[in-house]
């Protein structure tokens, strides 16, 4: 019985995808569910799983285009899918001739006189010619680039960073925070806290807990425009960065004023494993309404992030690097992170920019504050 393999729906406003990496090869025996290849699209990659088993038979190649719903290949569930051999031209074996030797002509005894005149003529000095300098060709500098195609999702990112920089007033604050409490807190809990929800207690928790209590008192960071409207989302959404070897990842943290700290970093761990092995799906990344990115765990100390719209805001974490600062005019050493928010100013005013990201570095720096809700 041969079952079709074709493009699955994937989002309603999903329309065609491209064929990426093809796992497989025509005539291969495969098992249910293996997969069979990758399927990209500009909002997230999928893998297409084979619907039975048998013999699988793919009709397209890496980089066609596909529409929802087109039939791509299918699966021999009875026998192995024929083959066509290619004919093998018979080997030749050539025979090998004895070459002759070649014979010295003309031979003649030397005398011991000649034998002596000819040595001392071979040993006399000679001229040495000048040599010129070798010479080596390198290839020109164009036969020594590789080229690549893009794939769907890196058109994506870039197509949306320009609209980010072209179609929003984008602007960024700065500011610093000392991570004293946090690092505290997660020293003397951190046991406790994995035995207790199977997970360990990140830095990122501590940043989503503080960036929710932010967006509920300054709302405007919270809100993107549509037409002449600015819309203002009573919902708290966060998406959290993810960087992969096919690009970045935004997968949302949904609801987040009703998350714990254990159910932030469980869900982090989820969205984070699904962006990395490629099955986080279209649900996982849509709705977000603020976004945090943690250039940090790549050693990065200081840079201006870009906003996702339509989204009127992200937050940048850095590095934590310890740096001598004043306290109660006293010079102490500190473990500081550099923040940066980077706002709409169409919607958001220089003066809740600034206040917002106050309020994230209260909260980080005195936790208890969440517990009091100031």
């Amino acid at each position: 019985m041969r079952i079709d393999i074709k493009i699955p729906n994937m989002g309603e406003s999903i329309t065609e995808a491209v064929i990426g990496t093809i796992f497989v090869k025509n005539g291969q025996r495969v098992e249910v569910d293996a997969e069979l290849l990758e399927l990209e699209t500009d909002k997230v990659n999928q893998i297409l799983y084979a619907p039975k088993e048998g013999t699988v038979l793919i009709t397209v190649k890496t980089g066609d285009t596909v529409k929802i719903g087109q039939q791509i290949g299918s699966v021999d569930t009875e026998g192995a899918a024929s083959i066509e051999k290619k004919e093998e031209k018979p080997t030749v074996v050539k025979k090998e001739v004895d070459q002759p030797q070649p014979v010295l002509e003309g031979a003649v005894r030397k005398t011991k006189e000649s034998f002596i005149a000819e040595l001392k003529e071979t040993a006399a000095p000679e001229k040495i010619k000048a040599e010129k300098p070798v010479v080596v060709a390198t290839a020109p500098s164009k036969e020594r680039e590789t080229r690549r195609p893009m794939t769907k999702i890196r058109k994506v990112i870039a197509k949306r960073m320009i609209e980010a920089l072209e179609t929003t007033a984008m602007l960024t604050t700065f500011n610093e925070v000392d991570m004293s409490q946090v690092i505290f807190l997660r020293e003397k809990y951190q046991e406790a806290f994995t035995k207790k929800h199977g997970t360990k207690l990140g830095y990122m928790s501590f940043f989503v807990e503080a960036v929710t209590s932010a967006l509920k008192s300054f709302p405007d960071i919270n809100s993107y425009i549509d037409g002449d409207d600015i819309v203002r989302r009573d919902y708290y959404n966060i998406g959290i960065a993810v960087g992969t070897e096919k690009g970045t990842f935004v997968p949302v943290l949904k609801d987040t004023e009703m998350l714990s700290f254990a159910d932030i970093e469980l869900a982090i761990d989820l969205l984070a494993k699904k962006a990395k092995d490629g099955t986080v799906t279209i649900d996982d990344m849509q709705n977000g309404g603020f976004t945090i990115t943690n250039g940090g765990v790549y050693g990065s100390l200081l840079s201006t992030p870009i906003l996702n719209p339509p989204q009127s805001g992200i937050l940048g974490m850095h590095k934590i690097e310890k740096r001598p600062i004043v306290l109660n005019d006293q010079i102490v050493i500190r473990p500081m992170m550099y923040l940066a928010l980077s706002y709409d100013h169409r919607i958001v005013d220089g003066k809740d920019s600034v206040q917002f990201l106050v309020h994230v570095k209260n909260i980080l720096e005195d936790p208890n504050r969440l517990l009091l809700n100031i």
